[in-house]
């Protein structure tokens, strides 16, 4: 049975670590595979390690959908800037799609989102993630050009696809 849970700081980290690297892995050999790129793995991972704080209270949220203790999806919510969040780290592992895990993570944060004053959420995803398109723009994301404070280099963002949604 699929649980979602909203993680503090200290929850979930060997979890949360699983999650991401595998989510980056996927990530930087699709990435490779489709446009020749490659990120720096370890990197980023530390990094988002390090940094876990931008996505918890009071400006972000990580939500985890756990089966019986393994994260089966990831989704990440933080601050861009004054009152517009963020959705990173989007992922659900391949055995768990198409079951709602997807569509319930980014209904959480964007619960999440509104309780916490934001007014408008945004996103980028790589142009091969057709299906979580499909899904974004069920949910009334729309397409707009690279945003501010997007952390995909300037070089990538012709292969990214960038959305915004209103709260």
């Amino acid at each position: 049975m699929l649980e979602l849970v909203t993680v503090d700081r200290d929850q979930y980290t060997d979890q949360i670590r699983e999650i991401f690297l595998e989510y980056l892995e996927w990530v930087n050999g699709s990435v490779k595979e489709a446009y020749g790129l490659e990120f720096d793995m370890q990197a980023k991972i530390e990094d988002d390690m390090l940094t876990l704080d931008k996505f918890m209270l009071p400006k972000g949220c990580l939500l985890l959908g756990l089966e019986v203790n393994r994260a089966a999806g990831v989704a990440c919510l933080k601050e861009l800037y004054g009152e517009v969040g963020e959705i990173k780290r989007m992922y659900v592992r391949p055995e768990f799609r198409r079951n709602g895990l997807g569509r319930a993570l980014i209904e959480g944060l964007l619960k999440e989102a509104s309780l916490l004053g934001y007014r408008q959420i945004r996103l980028d995803s790589a142009r091969y993630m057709v299906e979580a398109h499909q899904l974004y723009r069920s949910m009334g994301f729309k397409e707009i050009s690279a945003y501010e404070g997007s952390e995909i280099p300037i070089d990538f963002q012709k292969n990214w696809i960038f959305m915004e949604k209103d709260l």
